[in-house]
Formats: structure tokens, sequence, C-alpha cells
């Protein structure tokens, strides 16, 4: 058969080779062929259904796909570059095996509408991966704050030591944030999962085609409702990659604290060393790789969301080139999400907590001062008293080089005659902990009561 675009009819000289290497997406976009064969395939169905396509054509498309699926897979698939795509280098490969019956299945679609196809089913079949993903690390962080839902730590505000909290509390935190992530995910997961393939070009066919039978039979839950929306935009992609730089944002923001709370001055934990590195100079030097890592992706993929709003935001209805340069930037947020997910909940499983260094710390701040705040106006002294009189407590504490907890009785009493001997009950950190036993609340029944919802969540 002779080499020649499907369009190479309407030109008088061929395409530059150095057109050819800027143009072509095959080097990117092979990842898609079994999409494209899974949207062709359906396509062809329809055609069939519809009585464009004889029952022989179809049968040999069926054969001959069925055939390239297995090349594909085996590795023995020549993708070409001269085929610009990876539509076309099936499509040739299709009509090399089956002769003109691979010439019709084209019938009714353009390639525009089977690229909006293909990357809607290959990004739909991502998204669930990742949501398997998200359970795991969620799996792995609820596990982690269950052993330690009594560990006390010190929260920060500013990076100062605020009030106690425990340790399990704190990452239930992130299970929080990873919840709404996996919201996210699964709410665009409904906008992606639209079928666009149909509109051809832009303007639809004069073929009689039925695009809910398509729909149904790619699993899809409707179809895009106007042709020139369905081949031209890509918000679907946009609102992916947003959703997954919250994701990366989020890790980003785990790894962090994960940094800081392996540093030596500060000492909270330890990450098992299959996640770090060490110095090509100094042989004591254990340092957290993966989570820096997870915090420098981050911003990759933020990247990648800019890249794609900037992409969109000037084109004019309804496809234009620009739009190949959708996938890189998609492919690689993907990969990146994946990836980081993955590695991420293997990494809270090799977390060693040191409880000791963590309560320490929170002795080390005067973190129950709220607490006696508190016990104060329980007692009747209106809040603002409360906070001048514990602030002049704390000063003191703080001359002395001791916690409000070590303070004598009679000291005490000295700022406010309302301080009977039960205020020790409220200042230990457990004291505290114990006291916000409410929904949200720190204390360790809440804590376990908490991760008993999300886990009957995840089991739902």
């Amino acid at each position: 058969m002779q080499d020649q675009h499907a369009w190479s009819g309407r030109f008088s000289e061929p395409v530059s080779e150095l057109v050819k290497k800027y143009t072509a997406s095959v080097g990117f976009d092979y990842r898609l062929a079994e999409f494209d064969i899974e949207g062709s395939l359906a396509h062809a169905a329809m055609l069939g259904r519809a009585g464009v396509l004889s029952a022989d054509d179809l049968a040999a498309i069926r054969r001959g796909m069925a055939e390239i699926v297995e090349e594909i897979r085996a590795g023995r698939f020549e993708w070409r570059l001269d085929l610009e795509d990876v539509h076309m280098n099936i499509e040739r490969r299709l009509t090399d095996k089956i002769g003109d019956a691979g010439k019709r299945l084209h019938t009714g679609r353009s390639r525009n509408d089977q690229v909006a196809t293909d990357i809607r089913l290959w990004l739909r079949a991502q998204i669930d991966t990742i949501a398997g993903l998200i359970g795991e690390l969620k799996g792995s962080l609820l596990d982690l704050a269950e052993q330690h839902a009594d560990t006390v730590m010190p929260g920060f505000t500013h990076l100062q030591v605020a009030q106690p909290v425990t340790f399990g509390h704190h990452l239930l935190a992130y299970v929080e944030m990873l919840s709404r992530d996996a919201e996210r995910m699964a709410d665009c997961r409904r906008r992606v999962n639209r079928l666009p393939l149909g509109a051809a070009a832009l303007a639809g066919t004069t073929f009689p085609i039925d695009r809910h039978y398509t729909a149904e039979l790619l699993g899809f839950d409707g179809v895009c409702h106007n042709s020139l929306d369905a081949v031209s935009d890509r918000d679907f992609a946009i609102e992916f990659t947003a959703a997954a730089s919250l994701l990366m944002v989020h890790l980003s923001r785990l790894s962090e604290e994960l940094i800081l709370w392996m540093s030596p001055r500060v000492g909270f934990i330890d990450i098992a060393d299959r996640f770090c590195t060490g110095s090509s100079i100094m042989p004591q030097k254990k340092n957290p790789d993966v989570p820096e890592l997870v915090r420098g992706k981050s911003g990759r993929v933020v990247g990648h969301l800019v890249s794609l709003v900037t992409l969109m935001k000037a084109q004019p209805l309804a496809y234009n080139k620009d739009n190949q340069e959708d996938k890189e930037p998609l492919f690689d947020t993907v990969d990146t999400l994946i990836d980081t997910l993955r590695i991420y909940a293997d990494m809270m499983r090799g977390i060693t907590v040191k409880p000791e260094a963590m309560r320490a710390a929170v002795l080390q701040g005067f973190a129950t001062a709220t607490d006696l705040a508190d016990y104060l106006v329980k007692k009747g002294l209106p809040f603002r008293d409360s906070h001048e009189v514990v602030a002049l407590a704390v000063r003191h504490a703080e001359g002395q080089g001791v916690d409000l907890a070590e303070l004598p009785l009679a000291v005490l009493q000295g700022f406010s005659a309302l301080i009977g001997d039960d205020v020790y009950a409220v200042l230990s950190p457990e004291g505290s902990l114990a006291q916000r036993d409410h929904v949200g609340g720190t204390a360790p029944a809440r804590v376990r009561a908490e991760i008993g919802r999300h886990r009957a969540q995840q089991g739902a």
C-alpha cells in the first residue's frame, strides 16, 4: 500500500520531515492504543447495528483488532512516526490486515471525536486506579493513627507549640484531606464519563448513528450534547489536574512535616531505611529523600495544571492542533500521582514513632495554658481576665524554667484565688486531651471513633 496520510490527496507536495517530527504525537499517545481499539470496536458495533457496516466487515474489524491487541501487548507492533499518531498507526495496521473493511471503520467519525473519546476512556481508568490508591494510603494512615490514638504530641500554629493533640488526631487531619481528594476525583469522573464520539470533526455526521448505544457499550454515563464542545474542550482534563494538584499539595504538606519530625532537632519519628539515602561525603547522614521528592513533585503537577489552563485559554471553537499538547502534561500528572500514592502508602507503614520525644516537646511550650484559662472561665472569671491571669502565670513559669503543671499550688493561687488543687488534672497533657471529647476533638476516644467511621466508609 502506498504510504500517504489520510488527507494527503489535498496537497501538492509531501510534508517535510521536520514537520512530521514536530507534529507527530505517536511518541507519547501510543499509551492510548487499547482504549483507541476499545472505542473503535464500539463504534464499529454501532455502525453494524445501524446498517452502515456489513456483518462481514464488522467481523473482520473485530478479528483484525484482536490481532493488533496481541501485537501491542507482545511488543511486536511497529509504531511509525510518519503515521503521526496512535489512531492512524492502528487504522493502517488494521487495513493492512483486513483490506477495505479497515478503511470503512472511520465512517461517521473524525480523529477529533476519536481522540477525545480515547482520552476520556483512558482517564476514567486512571481515576479508578487513583481512587483505589487513595484508599490504600488512607488505610496506612488509619493503622498508624490507631496505634497512636493516645500518643501525646504538641499541636502547632505558626510552628510554635500551641496545644496538646494526639499523633493519631494529627494523622486523621490528612485522612480528612485525602477523603476530600477522593470525593473530588469521583466528582471529576462523572464529567469525564461522557461520550464525545459522534460529534465527528465538529458538526456531527450525516450517517444514522446511535450515540447512546455507543455510550452504553463503552460504559459512559451519557453523551456530550454539543458537537463543537465535544471535540474542542479539555476542561475535564484540567479539572482532573486541578484535583491532582490539590492531592499533591496535601501530600507535600505531610512530607514537610515528616521531614521536620525526622530531623534530630525534633526527633518525633524515624522513616524506614528503604525510603532514605545517605550522603556522598557525610557518613552519618540519613536523608528523607522520598518525602523531599514528593514535596518537589507537587510543583511539577501544579505546573501541568497551569500548562493545561494556558493551553485552553485562547482557543476558538472548535478543535485546534494546540490540543495535541494536552496529553503529555496529563500523562505525566497521572504517572506522578500514581507513583507517589503507591510509595507513600508503603512509606507510612515504615514510620517509627518516638512518643517520649513528642511528650517532652509538649512540656516545653506551655501547651496547657489554654486549659488553665478555660478552667478559670468555668470557675466564673471572664475569659479576657482569665487570659491575662494565665499570661502572667506563663511568664513566671518561663522565668523559673518550669512548666505550668510544675508550679506549686500556692504560686498558682497567687495569680487567682479561684484556682484549687483540682487544677492539676487539667494542666497535664493527658488531662487536656481528655477534656476535648467532642466531634472533631483530639480526645483519644474521639480519635478511635473517627478511625472507626473512616473504616466503615471505606468498607461500604
